[in-house]
C-alpha cells in the first residue's frame, strides 16, 4: 500500500526541529519528525540562560518536554538516522530514507545542527567531564558559571583567541593552549592576548585526568590544572542531506537561507545551528517557529486548507 504524502518531514529533533513540530502540529498539518538522537542540546548538563528556568534545566529534560508537547498535538516522532534525501523534480515532493524505511512529503525542514570537534581525550573521560562542567563548549551559554575560576581554552589562530578573550571578561585566570604543536598567531592576536593578560602555552594538549573538581591537561610545557576547559576547535555542520538535493551553502558552510528560512531549493527549509546565526537554544527555537510558519503559509498558498464543518454542524444545516 502506497504511503500517504506528508505535509512536512522534519529531520532533526533538537530545539529548532521540535519547535517547528509544535507549530506545524498546531497548524493541523500532517508531519513527521525523524531524529537520529544526536542533538547537541541533549548533552547539556544544565542550561541556566534559557528563559523561564531560573534554576536551569538539563538539555535532555528540555527536549523531552518539547517532544511531549509536539506529540500532544499530533506530531509523530521516529528515532532514525536519515541517510538520503531525494526530490522529484516533476511533483516537487521529497523522499527521506533511513534504514529500512522512508517517508514522502511536500516539504522538508532540515534541523540537523552541528557537532563540536572534541579535544584529544578518552571518550569516557570526556563525557564525565562534560557532565560535571569540567569540559564546556559554549561560553555564551555558561561563561557565567566560570566566573573567577581557572579556565583553559584549547584552540589556535583567531578562533581560539576570540574565545579566550571572551572568557577573560568572566575571570582573570585564562590560559590559551595550542591543540597541536605551537600557537599560530598574528601580531594583532598576540597583542590582544597580551593586553588581556592571557597566558599562552604550546601543545600538543591532551586532557588526561580528573582530580576532584578539576581537570588536568598535559601540554608541551607540563601539566595544567583547570576548573573548566573550553575546546575552541570549531564544529562540523550537517549539510549533507540538503546538498543531495542541490541546496546552496553560504561561505561559512551553513545553508544559504532567506529571512523566512527557505533554502535555495523550493520546499526545502532549514533552521537552527545548520543556518548561520547565534548557536543558542533560544535562537534555534525562533528559527524553528519562523520556518514552521513559512512552511504552513507556502503549502496553503498552493493548496488552501479550509477546515471542514464538524459533523454535528453539518447535520444541523442539512
Amino acid at each position: 500500500m502506497e504511503q500517504p504524502i506528508l505535509d512536512c518531514v522534519i529531520i532533526g529533533g533538537g530545539p529548532a526541529g521540535l519547535t517547528a513540530a509544535i507549530y506545524l502540529a498546531r497548524f493541523h498539518l500532517d508531519i513527521l519528525v525523524v531524529d537520529g538522537g544526536k542533538s547537541r542540546a541533549a548533552s547539556i548538563p544544565c542550561t541556566r540562560n534559557h528563559a523561564g528556568y531560573p534554576d536551569g534545566i538539563a538539555g535532555e529534560e528540555l527536549l523531552q518536554r518539547m517532544r511531549d508537547q509536539a506529540c500532544k498535538y499530533g506530531a509523530k516522532i521516529k528515532t532514525e538516522y536519515v541517510t538520503k534525501l531525494e526530490r522529484d523534480e516533476k511533483s516537487g515532493n521529497f523522499t527521506a530514507t533511513w534504514g529500512s524505511g522512508e517517508a514522502r512529503a511536500r516539504s522538508v525542514l532540515l534541523a540537523t545542527g552541528v557537532t563540536n570537534r572534541r579535544p584529544p581525550m578518552d571518550e569516557e573521560l570526556h563525557d564525565d567531564a562534560l557532565a560535571r562542567g569540567l569540559i564546556r563548549y559554549c561560553p555564551i551559554c555558561d561563561g557565567y558559571e566560570v566566573t573567577d575560576k581557572r579556565v583553559g581554552v584549547i584552540g589556535s589562530d583567531s578562533h581560539g583567541v576570540a574565545e579566550a578573550t571572551f572568557i577573560r571578561s568572566y575571570t582573570a585566570d585564562v590560559t590559551l593552549i595550542a591543540p597541536d604543536t605551537a600557537l599560530k598567531l598574528t601580531a594583532k592576536d598576540q597583542q590582544k592576548l597580551k593586553d588581556a593578560g592571557i597566558e599562552c602555552v604550546d601543545g600538543p594538549a591532551q586532557a588526561i585526568a580528573i582530580t576532584g573538581d578539576c581537570i588536568v591537561v598535559d601540554t608541551a610545557e607540563g601539566h595544567y590544572t583547570f576548573d573548566s576547559v573550553y575546546p575552541a576547535l570549531g564544529s562540523d555542520t550537517h549539510t549533507q542531506l540538503g546538498e543531495m538535493v542541490g541546496a546552496k551553502l553560504a561561505e561559512d558552510g551553513c545553508f544559504l537561507c532567506d529571512s523566512h528560512q527557505r533554502t535555495s531549493v523550493p520546499g526545502l527549509y532549514a533552521a537552527g545551528d545548520v543556518v548561520h546565526g547565534l548557536d543558542q537554544i533560544s535562537h534555534a527555537m525562533g528559527e524553528g517557529g519562523v520556518a514552521a510558519t513559512t512552511i504552513r503559509n507556502d503549502l496553503c498558498a498552493e493548496n488552501p486548507r479550509w477546515r471542514e464543518p464538524m459533523l454535528e454542524e453539518a447535520e444541523a444545516g442539512s
